[in-house]
């Protein structure tokens, strides 16, 4: 159904509307058999990616999600608005107290403007679940604080965890199958192998639990590329990040983290697809519809 301009519609204000999870919650919506009218939030209203959103009916508001800046988000980000899609992006400043102190000032706009539903995107707590053995992933260590605060906070709230980005497999270099002498390519990486969704609810976004080296078997067989998968060391996977150390080191521990504990530190995710209006994406769902011609060249 058409993005709403009707004011009988709900209002869901989208942060990070420009983004992979923002960006894809306003084409889920834009697609459902229901109305809704569409406020994005973003730093540029210029850029292509935003200026495409305006094209499709969605209102694009340009504002800085800064403390900084907490009161006009409170006056403006979230005025009028039924439901907020939450997203914090760590990988804009690499700074985990930002992160935190970020969300907990949308947490407290949102419920300022009295939203019905608040639905954030978080992360497990490595460090916790670990007992401080993978100590510098912090883009999950941040989030996770930000999730207690706001069940604390007393807000209607939705938590919907992002599982694993198969596109992480497309535009990283850490996890991008390497091509071998022999024409073949492997993915090495470090040890791996409800009706209604109403507040209080914890959705798991995963389209499918697959290992890696299954996912390796299905991009060969899908592509016609002899494509394997290679547990490498720690620190051929560090280097293959090309990253700074710090977030190599976090890309690392947050590879073992789900190797000893499970993405989901080990809930069962099978709930939480059963009951969506749409089935998601299995990974070979999303080999087909890529471009592989650059990476297995």
């Amino acid at each position: 159904m058409p993005i709403s301009s009707s004011q009988s519609a709900p209002l869901v204000v989208v942060v990070g509307s420009t983004g992979i999870q923002g960006g894809s919650v306003i084409k889920a919506l834009a697609e459902s058999d229901r109305a809704y009218r569409l406020r994005g939030l973003t730093r540029d209203v210029t850029k292509p990616a935003a200026r495409k959103l305006v094209d499709q009916g969605v209102e694009m508001m340009n504002i800085d999600l800064s403390v900084e800046n907490a009161e006009a988000v409170r006056r403006e980000a979230f005025a009028g608005a039924n439901i907020v899609f939450m997203v914090t992006n760590f990988r804009d400043h690499l700074d985990k107290r930002r992160e935190v102190d970020e969300g907990k000032m949308m947490v407290q706009a949102a419920m300022a403007a009295g939203v019905e539903l608040l639905v954030w995107s978080p992360l497990e707590s490595v460090i916790n679940i670990s007992k401080g053995k993978y100590a510098h992933v912090d883009h999950f260590d941040g989030k996770a604080e930000v999730t207690d605060y706001a069940r604390q906070s007393g807000i209607p709230l939705v938590i919907i965890p992002a599982g694993w980005y198969a596109i992480n497999h497309v535009r990283s270099n850490a996890y991008i199958p390497k091509k071998q002498v022999d024409g073949s390519y492997v993915l090495g990486l470090p040890g791996i192998e409800c009706p209604a969704f109403g507040p209080g609810t914890e959705v798991l976004a995963s389209g499918e639990d697959i290992s890696v080296r299954e996912m390796a078997v299905q991009l060969g067989q899908i592509t016609g590329k002899k494509v394997i998968y290679k547990q490498i060391s720690d620190e051929e996977f560090m280097a293959a990040t090309k990253a700074t150390p710090r977030i190599a080191l976090e890309d690392l521990e947050m590879m073992k983290f789900y190797e000893e504990f499970g993405y989901f530190n080990g809930k069962d995710t099978t709930p939480s697809r059963k009951h969506l209006a749409r089935a998601p994406r299995s990974w070979a769902d999303f080999v087909k519809a890529t471009d592989w011609s650059s990476i297995l060249a």
